[in-house]
């Protein structure tokens, strides 16, 4: 019997700093910057990010193993549409790897691997594409408060 596992949460917490500006942080502390402005990449530009830093810790994770990748780059791309009723959207998503490893033995062992790791990182253990290509419905919730409560929303 194949028993799926019980879920884990996984959490961030988005602070704006100014207009169009905006820091994610994560339970450990780690943050990022982004939002509309020089400098920052845009929520779109994040989620295309995620999903080529996704499969390039699968990728890395195992090649580093046999050899040090002397060039590890992974474009993401997607093109923005307008549905007839105004709604934006990406499709046509795909990402392109291109690594180098050192002409030995391990380097070429690792070049060997790069093919199948980036097939199974799509296929099965890359959360944010499969999550992506689900189509995993997204909910909310709102609070809003007004007067001397939001002083304390800084």
């Amino acid at each position: 019997m194949n028993e799926t596992p019980e879920p884990t949460t996984r959490s961030i917490e988005l602070i704006r700093t100014a207009t169009g500006h905006y820091t994610a942080r994560n339970p450990a502390g780690a943050e990022i910057a982004f939002g509309r402005g020089e400098g920052l990449l845009s929520p779109v530009e994040l989620l295309l990010a995620a999903i080529a830093g996704c499969s390039s810790v699968d990728v890395d994770t195992a090649t580093s193993r046999s050899a040090e990748p002397s060039r590890f780059r992974v474009q993401a791309t997607g093109q923005k549409i307008v549905e007839e009723n105004g709604a934006n959207r990406l499709e046509d998503l795909h990402l392109s790897f291109h690594l180098a490893f050192p002409d030995d033995a391990a380097g070429r062992k690792a070049a060997g691997m790069v093919e199948r790791l980036a097939a199974l990182s799509h296929d099965k253990y890359c959360t944010v594409s499969r999550t992506v290509e689900h189509g995993t419905a997204v909910s909310h919730d709102v609070s809003v408060d007004v007067g001397d409560a939001a002083d304390d929303a800084r």
